[in-house]
């Protein structure tokens, strides 16, 4: 078995790509898997190419490095790259190797090097990377948006197109209109991360964007039969709100 490192360089600019591979070129040791100018790219390489360390660009258009992590399974180990202070404590916080804070020199990466080497020769449990990505978010840091992988496709919802979110045992229904994506995460773990003036959890399997409610109303107390398309939540003491999302989905609180 090979002692080199097989790293990956995930950064949407051309020129920081090119100075990272020239100085990864000069160590010793390392083996170059790949480059990716975006992060469905990298969803897609690590996926495919298992490297031992991936060298992560935190903000780029479309799915940031955090979004990246937070549609694998098992995150490699790695090292963030980033212009941002706030980022790189906030990198360095969710048991990363290191992070490289842009400009930095051939100095500066042999140092992340040899501690990415030496937590492999650890060998720690690698924690998932939608662990690493809630714990990157930061407290009072809510998603604007909700990554979903569904096979090689991957889908990006604005969280302001979300209807409602239903719990299906360790995965999340997010509803945005006629269409349904199933996430892999409960839903409790999902409410958490959105901003609670606007997603209220109404039931155990249940929340709701309160900016797309069109209309409450009280169901009867001796109704039992309940309209198609609603679903139904525990009752509240002698009667049942029955909430209807705009403009497709409807839910009962």
């Amino acid at each position: 078995m090979s002692d080199a490192l097989r790293v990956l360089i995930v950064d949407d600019e051309a020129p920081a790509r090119a100075l990272l591979r020239e100085y990864l070129e000069r160590e010793p040791g390392v083996e170059l898997a790949g480059e990716c100018a975006n992060g469905f790219e990298a969803v897609k390489a690590i996926a495919e190419h298992a490297p031992d360390l991936v060298f992560l660009d935190v903000q780029m258009p479309k799915l940031n490095g955090f979004e990246v992590l937070e549609l694998l399974d098992a995150a490699p180990d790695v090292i963030f790259c980033t212009a941002h202070d706030a980022f790189a404590l906030r990198a360095f916080e969710v048991h990363a190797v290191d992070y490289l804070l842009k400009p930095f020199g051939r100095e500066r990466l042999a140092e992340a090097l040899r501690r990415a080497r030496e937590r492999r020769q650890g060998a720690p449990a690698r924690a998932a990377g939608g662990t690493l990505a809630r714990e990157a978010r930061g407290a009072g840091q809510h998603r604007e948006r909700v990554v979903v992988r569904d096979g090689a496709q991957v889908h990006v919802i604005p969280v302001e197109r979300i209807d409602l979110l239903e719990a299906q045992d360790d995965y999340v229904a997010v509803h945005e209109g006629s269409t349904r994506h199933l996430k892999h995460e409960t839903l409790t773990e999902l409410a958490d991360s959105l901003d609670p003036a606007r997603f209220v959890r109404v039931h155990r399997s249940y929340v709701v964007n309160v900016d797309r409610i069109a209309r409450v109303e009280l169901m009867a107390k001796d109704q039992r039969v309940v309209p198609p398309g609603w679903v139904t939540p525990a009752r509240h003491l002698d009667h049942t709100l029955l909430v209807r999302t705009q403009p497709v989905i409807e839910a009962v609180v």
